[in-house]
Order: C-alpha cells, then sequence, then structure tokens
C-alpha cells in the first residue's frame, strides 16, 4: 500500500508539472538543488548581480523555515516569493504552481526556483522546469554523486562550488568527475567559487546559451 501511495502522489506530481511547463512558456526555469550550505543562495546572489542587466529574472526560494535567503534575494533587485514548508524535505508541482501564480510570467526570461537543502527528495519530484541545477559543494565530499545517484543523473548542469577550498580537503576531483560521468555523460560541469567570484563566467555564459534556445523554440 505505501509503494502505491508514494506512485500515486508522484502521478499527481507529474499532471502538475506538465501544467507549470506550459503555463511557464518562454521562461527558462531552473530547478537548484543541493545539501544545505552548498551555496546556491549565493551561487544565485552572484548571478542575479550578473545577468540582471541582460534579462528578467526572478526566484522562487524555498525553505523549511524562515526568510532570511529571500531577503539575500531581495537584496539584488529581483521578484522573489518565499516558500516555507514547515518541515517538509521538498518543493513539489503544486507548490511551485501557488508560488508562480504570484509572478508576472510573461515578463520574465529566466526563474531560478530554490530548492530546500536536500539532495534525496527535491530530485524525484518534477516541478515543471526545464534544467535540475544539481549544485555540489566540494567540502561535502567527492562520493557524492555516487551516494545521490538521481540528481546526478537527472541534472541538466552540475556546479562543483567552493572549489577555492580544495587544497584544505580531501576532495579527489577526479574521482568525482568520474563518477559523475558514469551517471550522466552529457550535462556540463563548472568549477567555481560563488563566494570569491572564481569561475563563475562559464556558469554565466551557459544559462545565456540556454535562454536564447529555449526563446528559440518559442518563435
Amino acid at each position: 500500500m505505501k509503494v502505491y501511495l508514494e506512485q500515486e502522489i508522484l502521478q499527481e506530481n507529474e499532471h502538475q508539472a506538465e501544467e507549470n511547463r506550459a503555463r511557464f512558456g518562454g521562461v527558462f526555469v531552473v530547478n537548484l538543488i543541493g545539501s544545505p550550505g552548498c551555496g546556491k543562495t549565493t551561487l544565485l546572489e552572484k548571478t542575479l548581480t550578473a545577468l540582471k542587466e541582460e534579462f528578467r529574472m526572478a526566484v522562487i526560494e524555498g525553505d523549511i523555515y524562515t526568510t532570511k535567503d529571500a531577503r539575500r534575494i531581495e537584496a539584488c533587485g529581483v521578484s522573489v516569493v518565499q516558500v516555507n514548508t514547515a518541515g517538509g524535505c521538498h518543493l513539489s508541482a503544486e507548490i511551485t504552481a501557488k508560488a508562480a501564480s504570484n509572478l508576472n510570467l510573461g515578463a520574465l526570461d529566466l526563474l531560478f526556483i530554490e530548492n530546500v537543502g536536500n539532495l534525496v527528495c527535491p530530485a524525484e519530484f518534477d516541478l515543471g522546469e526545464d534544467c535540475k541545477a544539481a549544485v555540489l559543494s566540494i567540502v561535502e565530499g567527492d562520493d557524492k554523486p555516487a551516494k545521490y545517484p538521481l540528481l546526478f543523473r537527472e541534472a541538466g548542469v552540475v556546479v562543483l562550488n567552493k572549489c577555492d577550498l580544495q587544497p584544505y580537503t580531501n576532495f579527489d576531483m577526479d574521482s568525482a568527475l568520474a563518477d559523475l560521468r558514469g551517471l550522466n555523460a552529457s550535462a556540463p560541469v563548472f568549477s567555481l567559487s560563488a563566494a570569491k567570484g572564481e569561475g563563475l563566467d562559464p556558469w554565466f555564459d551557459w544559462l545565456r546559451s540556454a535562454v536564447a534556445e529555449k526563446k528559440g523554440r518559442q518563435t
């Protein structure tokens, strides 16, 4: 019975995700997934600041409690909708739809959904996004792609963050990349330090290309 209920929940979520995808239209939607403290919000701050003159952007900010991250995002000068799950470990397509109803989607080029900090549950739920972006801080260890394969298998892009700290860790970059490629041979992998502002340009360029491609498909 438990398996049946889980399947039913996921099927309902898939239906809502398809409705979300249609509603998003020409907006390129990125679902940021990573552990607490991996640097998702810092990456967003740097991205929003760098690209706000090029794109019309907004953020759906998912947290269990507090509005701390949403206030940081709002300070970047973009619209942000805070979602508190009150203990829930992920955002769902239904929650995303309700949050998106507070945004003028027709006036956006790029929408980021910062999911609840978690490497497991968020990967199971399609929100109607164009791309799951897996964010892994190297201080978490090079074994995480192998331990949490679903996220890295489904990711359209992988960001290895806090790479400035690699000399102070035992993170084996070759091992991590080998595991990543074994799970996902096509997703681009960007090694950077969001806090230091290092290595961000390839990530920005990827976003530019993705937005342009989505717009091109809509015309």
